[in-house]
C-alpha cells in the first residue's frame, strides 16, 4: 500500500512555476534568445491600435494578462528576427523557454522598446506626448519635438534622461519632467505575472496549450506542430488551408483544423491521438509533403461522398466533426468503394450520430476506428457496425433543441431532406436558406411556446426536439401563441388536400395531427417522435 501511495504521489518538482517578473526583463530575454518565438502566426497580427492600447496599459498600471512559458529542450522553429533586430542564437542542448501565450504582448513591448529600423511607418515607431499623455505613432525617424519621447528610448536612460533635459526650455517645464519621470518609473517598475511548465513533454503540453485564450485567439495543437515541423519549404497550417480550399466548393471548408491534423497523422503513417500527431516533427520534408498530397485526395473524396451520397450541405451540418475524421481515412485506404459499401457508410453515418458514439471520443476509440476503417477497407463490412438496435423515441421528447447540437442537426437534417411545405401556406420552404448557420428562423415550435407555458409545461420540455417543424418567419407571427387546434383548423380549411403534404413532409403523422387536434402536448410528442424514430430506423438500416 505504502508503494502504492508513493507511485501515484504528483512529481511536484515539474509543476508549473509561477514568478513575478518586470516586463522589461522579459523583453530582452527575447533578443538574448533565452525567450523564444515560435512560429505560431506567419506574422505580427495586431493593429496599431491595440500596439498603442498596450502601451497605454502599462504607462496606466492597468493589468496586461499573464504569460506562459514552457521550458524545454525540444526542437521548435522559431523566429530569428524581431522589429528589424537579430535574435540572439541558443547553446545546443541547452534548454530554452517557449513562450506560448503572450507572444503578441510581449512582441510588442520588445519591438517598441529595441526598435532601430529605418521605416518611418513601422509599427514600432511610437512615441509618448507627455503633455497629452497618450502614445502615437510618429512618422518621420527624426528626433521628436521636447514634450514627446520615443519608447525606444526608455531602456536607454542616458537618452531618455537627456530628452527630459531639454523639456526645461519648456514654459510648463516642471508638468512635464514629472510626467516624463511617472512614465520612465512605471516602465521599470511594472512587472507581468509569468507561468513556465518546466521539462514536460510535447504531449503533455499539447492539452494545456489547447486551453489557452489571449485576447480572443484560441491557440491549438495545430499551433503547435506548425512550429515543430516548420520549414522554409514545408508550412503545416499552409497544407492544411490548402486541403480546406480543395473542398470549399462544397461548403466544407470550415472544419475543425485539428480534426485535419489527425487525418494529416494517419496518411503519415501515425494515428489519430495526440501521441501519434507529436511524430510528425521527426518527420522530413518530402514524407510531410507526401502525407499532405494523400490527405487532400481523400477529403475531396469523403467529402464529395457527404454531400452526394447524404446531401449533407455543410461542414456545420455535420453533427460530429470526428465522423468526416473516420470517413476520410475510410477513403484514404478505399478511394472507390462499392455501392454496398457505399450504403453500408451512410448508415454509419447515421448510426453513429443518433447514438452519439463520437460525443466521447477518446484515444481508445481513435485507435479502434482507425483499425476498423482499415478492416472496412479490406473488405470486412461488419468492422464499422456500431449499433444494433434505433435508440428509444423518448430521445426526441427528452432533448432539447438547441442549433448547434449534434441531435438537433440531424433533426434539421431530416426535415430538409423531406422538402417541407409551410402548414400555413403550403408553399415549399427554401431548405438551403434555412440551412445556412446564420440563419435559424424557419425552425419554429409546433406547439407554440408561449402557448405550452400559458398551460404550464416547463421551458424546456416546451423547447423538446419532436416539437420542432420547419415553418416561414411570416407564418410563425400568425400562429403566435394560439392553440394547434384553433390555426391547424384554419391552415387545413386554406390548404384543403395539400395540407396533409404539409403535415407529412413535416414528419407529422396521423396520431401526431389526432393529439394536436386535442392539443394534448404529451401524446404529441410520443406520436411524434415515433415517426422521427422510423425515418431515423430507414436510414440506419436498423
Amino acid at each position: 500500500m505504502a508503494k502504492a501511495a508513493t507511485d501515484n504521489k504528483a512529481d511536484f518538482s515539474k509543476a508549473p512555476q509561477p514568478s513575478v517578473d518586470r516586463i522589461e526583463e522579459l523583453a530582452s530575454r527575447i533578443l538574448s534568445g533565452d525567450i523564444l518565438l515560435p512560429k505560431f502566426q506567419r506574422d505580427f497580427v495586431w493593429k496599431k491600435s491595440q500596439v498603442l492600447e498596450l502601451w497605454d496599459s502599462i504607462a496606466k498600471n492597468y493589468p496586461v494578462g499573464s504569460v506562459l512559458l514552457w521550458r524545454s529542450r525540444e526542437k521548435l522553429q522559431s523566429e530569428r528576427s524581431l522589429a528589424d533586430l537579430e535574435i540572439a542564437g541558443t547553446k545546443e542542448d541547452y534548454p530554452v523557454n517557449y513562450l506560448l501565450d503572450g507572444q503578441q504582448r510581449l512582441s510588442t513591448v520588445c519591438g517598441a522598446l529595441y526598435w532601430s529600423g529605418t521605416d518611418e511607418k513601422s509599427r514600432w515607431n511610437i512615441a509618448y506626448d507627455l503633455r497629452s499623455k497618450r502614445f502615437f505613432h510618429l512618422d518621420t525617424l527624426d528626433s521628436p519635438p521636447n514634450h514627446q519621447v520615443r519608447v525606444n528610448w526608455l531602456p536607454d536612460p542616458s537618452k531618455f534622461f537627456t530628452q527630459m533635459a531639454r523639456v526645461g526650455s519648456e514654459p510648463d517645464a516642471e508638468a512635464l519632467q514629472a510626467a516624463g519621470k511617472d512614465l520612465f518609473d512605471r516602465f521599470k517598475d511594472y512587472k507581468i505575472a509569468t507561468v513556465t511548465l518546466l521539462d514536460m513533454p510535447m504531449n503533455d503540453v499539447g492539452p494545456i496549450f489547447e486551453r489557452i485564450n489571449s485576447r480572443g485567439t484560441p491557440l491549438t495543437v495545430v499551433d503547435l506542430m506548425r512550429a515543430a515541423t516548420w520549414s522554409e519549404s514545408f508550412d503545416l497550417i499552409d497544407s492544411i488551408e490548402n486541403i480546406l480550399r480543395s473542398v470549399e466548393e462544397k461548403n466544407f471548408e470550415t472544419i475543425d483544423k485539428k480534426a485535419v491534423l489527425r487525418n494529416f497523422s494517419a496518411s503519415a503513417g501515425g494515428g489519430f491521438a495526440d501521441s501519434s500527431i507529436d511524430n510528425l516533427r521527426r518527420f522530413d520534408v518530402a514524407q510531410l509533403t507526401a502525407a499532405s498530397i494523400k490527405t487532400m485526395e481523400a477529403y475531396k473524396l469523403a467529402i464529395d461522398f457527404l454531400a452526394t451520397d447524404l446531401s449533407i450541405p455543410s461542414s456545420r451540418h455535420v453533427p460530429y466533426v470526428n465522423q468526416i475524421v473516420v470517413l476520410v481515412e475510410v477513403f484514404r485506404l478505399l478511394p472507390a468503394p462499392s455501392s454496398t459499401q457505399r450504403l453500408l457508410l451512410k448508415q454509419w453515418f447515421w448510426k453513429t450520430a443518433v447514438n452519439e458514439y463520437f460525443a466521447g471520443w477518446n484515444t481508445t476509440d481513435m485507435l479502434n476506428d482507425q483499425r476498423a476503417a482499415a478492416q472496412f477497407a479490406n473488405g470486412d463490412i461488419e468492422s464499422l457496425n456500431y449499433g444494433t438496435s434505433n435508440p428509444k423515441s423518448n430521445l426526441w421528447r427528452d432533448q432539447q433543441y438547441r442549433q448547434n447540437t449534434a441531435l438537433s442537426k440531424i433533426l434539421t437534417l431530416l426535415l430538409t431532406f423531406n422538402a417541407p411545405v409551410d402548414l400555413l401556406t403550403g408553399q415549399t420552404i427554401d431548405s438551403s436558406r434555412a440551412l445556412h448557420q446564420a440563419n435559424s428562423k424557419e425552425f419554429h415550435h409546433f406547439f407554440p411556446r408561449d402557448f405550452l407555458l400559458s398551460k404550464g409545461v416547463d421551458p424546456r420540455k416546451a423547447n423538446a426536439l419532436g416539437n420542432f417543424v420547419m415553418l416561414t418567419a411570416a407564418s410563425n407571427k400568425k400562429i403566435t401563441n394560439r392553440a394547434p387546434s384553433n390555426y391547424l383548423k384554419d391552415a387545413a380549411e386554406q390548404l384543403g388536400t395539400a395540407f396533409k403534404v404539409a403535415l407529412e413532409t413535416n414528419l407529422i403523422s396521423d396520431g401526431a395531427y389526432a393529439a394536436a387536434m386535442e392539443d394534448n402536448y404529451d401524446l404529441f410528442l410520443v406520436e411524434r417522435s415515433k415517426t422521427i424514430s422510423k425515418r431515423i430506423g430507414e436510414l440506419t438500416g436498423w
